[in-house]
């Protein structure tokens, strides 16, 4: 039977560097560890949260469950063009690979933090692309009857940082997934993969612990004509890969940047980012997103959605 660590400091598990403790907390290395690992939760009556890269998720409190990690670390050819890769695999590293086969089509995602299972879950974006473009199917496990399913890319129903496996109450874990890709040119892959690395470090504070976008940007049709006229956004319109404003933006024009509570600061890089400056706590970093959500709706009437999950 596995065997749970316990009382585990969560703080090194988040790119926060934020972080009290989980009563338990079990790293699966494999499908059988994972089923056991649920079993186990199952008879204890524990609450399960899953944790991918821990680099969208702010732990506000101590957890009193079961924080199960899946590291299923593998990546194979199924045929010249399609590739199934493990939920636990980080997206760079999958990228190397990709590179070596000379395959295109996730080139946006130079840069990109986090594990691909963490990636599908959101649907994660940049530059135009999205991780669901280059999906075929994905395999994920039911967490209360260790059931195993497999769903095509349209039933994974992706939108906008959007999946049914984040917003649709799937209480399930994804195990696996299969993309397809172009044959490409090697250095020319590598070549945009690492223009994509520059311009976030270029653009973005990479040199404080951070969890990137704490909102989403803002699709364009969501705001009111007078509203989007008066301020001019029509200067902004971003595709990501729909017309959004992004929410850098709206911030920025409140005046936000570097607005400081506790060790918590909003970036003068990057407004859509909070960096912990100076050993915040969680606490301080909520303060702040609320203090921007307040600010946005009374200058833009625009409810900001989270793109970070708050544990």
């Amino acid at each position: 039977m596995v065997k749970f660590l316990k009382n585990i400091s969560l703080k090194k598990y988040s790119n926060f560097q934020i972080g009290n403790k989980a009563k338990y907390f079990f790293e699966a290395k494999n499908l059988k560890d994972l089923k056991q690992a649920l079993l186990k939760a199952k008879k204890l009556n524990l609450k399960i949260f899953i944790l991918g890269g821990g680099t969208n998720i702010l732990f506000k409190n101590d957890f009193n469950g079961l924080i199960l990690k899946p590291n299923i670390k593998f990546i194979k050819s199924i045929t010249k063009n399609i590739i199934r890769v493990g939920s636990g695999i980080l997206v760079s590293d999958f990228l190397n690979f990709l590179v070596k086969k000379e395959l295109s089509g996730m080139e946006w995602a130079g840069g990109l933090p986090g594990t691909i299972g963490g990636a599908i879950r959101g649907n994660a974006g940049a530059f135009g692309g999205e991780i669901k473009d280059n999906l075929v199917k994905i395999k994920s496990i039911d967490l209360n009857s260790l059931k195993e399913v497999i769903r095509t890319k349209k039933e994974c129903i992706f939108g906008y940082r959007f999946s049914i496996f984040k917003d649709l109450n799937i209480n399930e874990l994804i195990l696996w997934a299969d993309f397809k890709f172009k044959k490409g040119n090697k250095n020319k892959i590598k070549k945009s993969i690492l223009e994509k690395i520059e311009y976030r470090k270029l653009k973005h504070p990479m040199n404080y612990p951070n969890i990137g976008s704490i909102f989403k940007n803002v699709p364009i049709n969501k705001f009111k004509k007078t509203i989007f006229n008066k301020y001019n956004l029509k200067n902004f319109i971003k595709t990501d890969p729909e017309p959004v404003i992004p929410a850098a933006v709206l911030i920025s024009k409140c005046g936000l940047s570097n607005k400081k509570i506790g060790g918590a600061q909003i970036s003068g890089k990057h407004s859509n980012f909070i960096i912990n400056i100076n050993q915040a706590k969680a606490e301080d970093v909520l303060k702040l997103i609320n203090f921007v959500e307040k600010k946005i709706y009374q200058k833009f009437k625009i409810k900001l959605e989270r793109e970070i999950v708050v544990l």
